[in-house]
């Protein structure tokens, strides 16, 4: 065990110098195979998309034209989306802005001018604004960017995507932002190196005509903002315009967003314009998302290591301890009496000796933990490859939804494992007999997946009743079913055939025919089962918070070399804590083992449930509505019991570890 403390030891130092290499600088990850720089010429056209009105109060996506917004003279169309986009709610479509490389708007651009808004119109579009919900143009993958004046400390600007659909005013009434002002930064680039050109263009001819055959200069987009206003042009200003025409608007000269005048009323049209004028940086391409990633908080996490770290030693003191002084104590003592329970030194004998007949014996509902420990190897896994790709760069923002893909394919492959350590463990609880190992693969592909598809499918229900995006299309609802009954189902049974073909652990003692009776305990071991999950959740809070602020509030979370050192040092204090609490228990003589070792560590998930309670009632107390309040209950107790199954996997697998070495030590008679 000491040596497995080193090993511990060195694979945490491991990921801190992956974390540091990796994780400290989010854009040197971005300049990867696949993620080139666009380049384009003066003159050349850029567009714009958009994508759906999204809330931080509601948590309900809606079309962006499902509001009267002006739409492309040809019509909208979507763009190609990946399955972890359409998983997150994202529905990007083409938009009606339209504006050319280096060339500035003298004057404001007419959009359109819409039919008078009837009554329900008007009143969708107050609703909205009232749920402060906020439009997301991309230009180049990049989301456009607003900057508005700290209130606290009005010389500090705040950044956030997107900006609001519209405002209520101190008077009551409500107020369209009508009128944008966008802002490109640029970036010139005076060659165009081969690799780039390879990469950029799949056909040669598309080069030829961007270069002229030649390597030649040319722009990146490295940056987009906007600045919105509510603006009422003149009637005689837009009469008889068509999109694209420039327009003399005073009201819009200037653009400032504190003043407002396009009014939303019933029966009356709204009129939306734009103008856009372009900047030249020096940020580098690479560079171009650090505005969007720079996490405040560098030193919360930090300390949050640190505190992970103290924790950690505190408890590798603790089990060095019971190693190498107590056990080895007690072995030498048992050794010197001989072996046995009997005789004039029975009284001498107490604690996890006695029960070495007892300790490996089956535990209560046998196939249920091996189904637990199984999906639960699988969540970890999952968990791990994902953070390790992300920390790597590989799943970086350029690639929307990237992160949630990768996952669900991670998820579907390690249904091997899954089926692999569930037969396995069944396998050694049997003690090599493998008779019912099919029910067991079994139901270790449909225990978890199923839980989670249930609960899935009845929010995806209720946001197909509502008209949200966040609702999955019909038909990638059935290839998600599909991919589940003919991809990880299969590769569950065939880890679990592979685990019944291979030798399994053999206990080093053998079983008593009658089992040992368990003295009566002072005070329940569960208490200390519940207790224990404090430590763990120690280790993970502060991640916690940050990950939860970017799963319900929208802000970009990319620390994931911090995430990797938490998610070691959390596998750590959960193995830990439960070789603690089971040799705890061993020593009152009770050998019932199992399931406190699984739980003593799993616990952690009553208090991640809990402080996600906390979070709803504390952070999110702008939510709207009994539907948003259904997603966030919904996710959060599947999120709570993911934890329970990784977390309770871990902590059985390091109690099992310790139980086998320590009883393998015990010479009998």
């Amino acid at each position: 065990m000491a040596s497995l403390w080193t090993s511990t030891t060195a694979i945490t130092a491991f990921l801190l110098i992956l974390f540091i290499h990796s994780g400290h600088s989010p854009a040197a990850a971005f300049y990867l195979p696949g993620s080139y720089p666009q380049r384009y010429r003066p003159g050349d056209t850029l567009a714009p998309k958009v994508n759906s009105l999204t809330s931080p109060s509601s948590k309900l996506p809606y079309p962006y034209y499902s509001l009267p917004f002006c739409a492309p003279q040809h019509g909208a169309r979507h763009a190609a989306e990946s399955l972890g986009e359409l998983l997150l709610g994202d529905r990007i479509e083409t938009s009606p802005y339209r504006f050319s490389m280096l060339n500035n708007t003298a004057t404001p651009l007419f959009l359109c001018r819409t039919d008078p808004l009837p009554p329900g119109t008007a009143e969708l579009i107050k609703s909205r604004i009232d749920d402060a919900y906020q439009v997301n143009l991309l230009l180049d993958t990049l989301p456009v960017m607003r900057y508005v004046k700290n209130p606290v400390a009005p010389d500090v600007l705040l950044r956030s995507t997107g900006f609001p659909v519209g405002v209520r005013a101190d008077d009551g009434e409500y107020y369209v932002y009508n009128h944008i002002k966008l802002t490109v930064l640029v970036n010139k680039q005076n060659t165009t190196t081969r690799a780039e050109t390879l990469m950029a263009t799949a056909d040669g001819a598309d080069l030829l005509s961007f270069t002229g055959g030649k390597e030649g200069s040319g722009y990146t987009v490295v940056g987009f903002e906007v600045v919105p206003c509510s603006v009422e042009h003149d009637a005689a200003a837009v009469k008889n315009k068509t999109m694209y025409d420039e327009i003399t608007s005073k009201a819009a000269a200037g653009c400032d967003p504190s003043v407002v005048s396009m009014r939303v009323q019933d029966n009356r049209p709204l009129v939306f314009s734009y103008e856009v004028a372009f900047v030249e940086s020096g940020i580098e391409w690479p560079s171009r998302w650090d505005a969007y990633l720079e996490m405040g908080g560098a030193k919360v996490h930090w300390f949050s290591i640190l505190n992970s770290i103290v924790v950690v030693s505190f408890l590798a003191v603790i089990v060095l301890l019971i190693l190498l002084r107590t056990v080895r104590r007690d072995l030498a003592q048992y050794e010197a009496l001989g072996g046995s329970e009997s005789g004039t030194h029975a009284d001498e004998l107490a604690g996890w000796k006695l029960v070495a007949g007892d300790v490996f014996r089956e535990p209560s509902h046998p196939v249920l933990l091996c189904v637990l420990v199984g999906d639960g190897v699988r969540i970890l896994g999952m968990g791990v490859v994902t953070i390790v790709f992300a920390a790597l760069g590989f799943m970086s923002p350029v690639c929307r939804g990237a992160l949630v893909t990768g996952m669900l394919c991670f998820y579907l492959v390690l249904g091997v494992a899954a089926g692999y350590t569930a037969v396995s463990l069944w396998k050694t609880v049997r003690q090599g007999d493998a008779d019912g190992w099919k029910s067991v693969a079994w139901r270790a592909s449909f225990a978890f997946p199923g839980i989670g598809f249930a609960v899935f499918t009845v929010l995806n229900c209720v946001l197909w009743y509502n008209g949200s995006t966040g609702a999955v299309p019909f038909l990638l609802f059935v290839v998600i079913l599909l991919l589940w009954f003919f991809v990880s189902v299969p590769l569950t049974l065939v880890g679990g055939l592979l685990a019944s073909r291979v030798r399994h652990i053999e206990f080093p003692v053998k079983i008593n025919k009658v089992a040992r009776q368990v003295p009566a305990a002072q005070c329940s071991p569960w208490l200390f089962v519940v207790v224990a999950g404090t430590l763990p959740f120690g280790t993970l809070f502060i991640e916690l918070f940050f990950i939860m602020s970017s799963l319900w509030l929208g802000r970009v979370y990319y620390v994931f070399g911090f995430l990797l050192v938490v998610l070691a040092l959390l596998v750590t204090v959960c193995a830990e804590v439960s070789v603690v609490l089971t040799y705890m228990g061993l020593c009152v003589e009770d050998w019932r083992w199992w399931w406190r070792a699984f739980f003593a560590s799993g616990s952690v998930a009553l208090y991640t449930l809990g402080y996600a309670v906390y979070y709803l009632v504390f952070e999110l107390h702008s939510l709207a509505g009994p539907v948003s309040a259904a997603l966030y209950v919904g996710y959060s107790l599947l999120m709570a019991l993911a934890v329970m199954l990784a977390t309770g996997a871990v902590g059985l697998g390091a109690s099992f570890c310790f139980v086998h070495y320590l009883f393998s030590t015990v010479k009998l008679d």
